[in-house]
């Protein structure tokens, strides 16, 4: 028998508004526990993340929540999670949530999306993991921040192997396939 398999979605503690992301977020759940899988994620029971836990506990899927203290009321630390880690700090966060997952999805987010986004494609750009990164380009959402790193790398601060540590998929069907390509 195979260890489960986790994925570590980073999403939105808002659901920003266009409704796409809230179909994505929950498609996005359902689909981890539909593929056997363990959901790795911030706690929280807000915003897509919310959506997101959601969507995977009524699935029937495993599920391992981590946040900080200091989140616990802001992002309303979900207590029906199957485990539950309360850390100190951020960086303690984003550590467990990383250690504990097979592959990374990013789906529509603000700034702390785009901290954990960033922090594991600067890890795999260093040679410290080699873990799939998806990005779900929800209503087109991610082609900005798609834009500007193409921009970062025309403008030399970074190779063009940058673009090769993370792949973008249209929605949640192309990120099933490409899950169950790298996942087995």
């Amino acid at each position: 028998m195979s260890a489960l398999r986790s994925v570590c979605v980073f999403c939105g503690a808002r659901s920003g508004h266009d409704p796409a992301h809230l179909v994505t977020a929950r498609a996005t759940g359902a689909m981890i526990a539909a593929q056997g899988w363990r959901l790795v994620y911030g706690a929280g029971d807000v915003g897509l993340m919310g959506e997101v836990a959601s969507a995977a506990i009524a699935a029937g899927a495993t599920t391992l929540g981590v946040i900080p203290t200091h989140l616990m009321g802001r992002e309303q630390g979900r207590r029906d999670l199957s485990t539950l880690v309360i850390t100190q700090t951020m960086h303690e966060r984003k550590k467990v949530m990383f250690m504990n997952a097979d592959a990374i999805v990013l789906l529509p987010g603000g700034a702390g999306s785009l901290d954990e986004f960033f922090e594991v494609v600067t890890w795999a750009q260093i040679g410290l993991h080699n873990k799939p990164i998806l990005m779900v380009d929800s209503a087109g959402y991610w082609k900005p921040l798609v834009a500007l790193i193409d921009h970062v790398i025309a403008q030399g601060f970074a190779d063009p192997s940058l673009r090769t540590l993370f792949e973008v998929v249209p929605d949640v069907a192309g990120l099933t396939r490409v899950l169950r390509g790298k996942l087995g």
